[in-house]
């Protein structure tokens, strides 16, 4: 019987390791994997700084590009285990103008993009 009850701990245990990460999705957008999903500033949102000085055009062309995260993936997979996303809905964040593909939902512009292309969340 000792054996048995065991075997029973074992299983409970390796089904605990293994419990899955439910993404956290936008309407009917789930980004998969390490994806999330953005909504990218409007022009006026990109070139007004957060204590009110605007930025000029000119300036901005070569500014990286801003958004709020809407939606999030359930991580990437890495040695056999999830690793969770640093990134959480809400998050203000500046990302690489290369790394993303835009969609449009509902007539609204949205980005998604790799959790590695984001270089950094605006506190």
């Amino acid at each position: 019987m000792k054996k048995k009850a065991k075997t029973a701990k074992k299983t409970v245990k390796k089904a605990v390791a293994h419990k899955k990460v439910e993404p956290k999705s936008f309407g009917k957008i789930t980004p998969l994997g390490d994806r999330i999903l953005l909504k990218p500033f409007s022009a006026e949102e990109e070139n007004v700084t957060t204590s009110g000085i605007i930025i000029p055009d000119t300036v901005s062309k070569e500014k990286p590009e801003q958004g709020t995260v809407i939606a999030v993936g359930e991580g990437r997979w890495e040695d056999g285990k999830r690793v969770p996303m640093n990134i959480k809905v809400g998050d203000k964040v500046v990302f690489s103008r290369y790394g993303y593909e835009e969609i449009k939902y509902e007539g609204v512009e949205y980005y998604i993009l790799k959790e590695e292309n984001i270089l950094a969340i605006i506190k």
